[in-house]
């Protein structure tokens, strides 16, 4: 098993499957903000739990911007406009200060959050943070998320847990997935390649693989 390969899908399913869970049902508007490997992993991922009709990038080179707005029929746009009324946002970058600011954001909109994974990293402000805020792994949040310390946010939940379900329902406050990767969802991951092995069935694509790891995540 290529551990690469599977950590760059795996990441980009459990977003997608906390987005299936938590984002709007008639989310039309994605952005993303990054534009290296896990943006273009969780492009592939968030197609398979929502379909967007407009995709945003922005990236702080804007050369780099332009190039992968290009590749995946998106618009290339600074950081307010992509994220300004976007129903999900993914930010993936290894920024140590915030992208954008909280006021920015549309009430309801869900955010996926990845790229902060060193407790002196920043990507969101903490008027962002004082939104709803789930977390895969409270201990992992607590050691690695410089959006969680240095913010003194407050986690809402888990992503396993039943609360999102519930809250869903009646929200209007932007949300928050801190992802960090857990042992779990390697395993998650590792399931599926060996079920495929064992059925000699293996997926046919990329995205065949991608689409059963969020079933899998999403299940877990």
């Amino acid at each position: 098993m290529d551990g690469t390969l599977i950590t760059e899908m795996r990441t980009a399913a459990v977003s997608a499957a906390a987005t299936k869970l938590l984002a709007s049902s008639d989310a039309k508007i994605l952005a993303i903000l990054g534009s290296g490997v896990q943006a273009r992993s969780h492009v592939q991922a968030l197609r398979l739990v929502r379909n967007f009709e407009e995709i945003r990038v922005s990236s702080r080179t804007p050369e780099h911007a332009e190039h992968f707005a290009e590749e995946i029929g998106a618009k290339a746009m600074s950081a307010e406009d992509a994220v300004g009324g976007a129903d999900v946002i993914v930010t993936a970058t290894n920024s140590k200060t915030p992208l954008f600011r909280g006021s920015w954001l549309k009430p309801g909109c869900h955010v996926n959050a990845i790229g902060a994974c060193r407790p002196d990293w920043r990507e969101l402000d903490d008027d962002a943070m004082r939104n709803v805020v789930f977390v895969d792994s409270r201990e992992a949040a607590m050691k690695e998320s410089g959006d969680v310390i240095l913010s003194g946010a407050t986690i809402y939940a888990r992503l396993g847990e039943d609360w999102p379900r519930k809250f869903r329902r009646a929200q209007t406050k932007p949300q928050f997935s801190n992802l960090f990767g857990m042992a779990v969802e390697d395993i998650a991951a590792a399931v599926l390649v060996y079920r495929s092995a064992e059925s000699e069935a293996p997926p046919r694509s990329a995205t065949a693989a991608t689409e059963g790891c969020v079933d899998l995540l999403d299940y877990l």
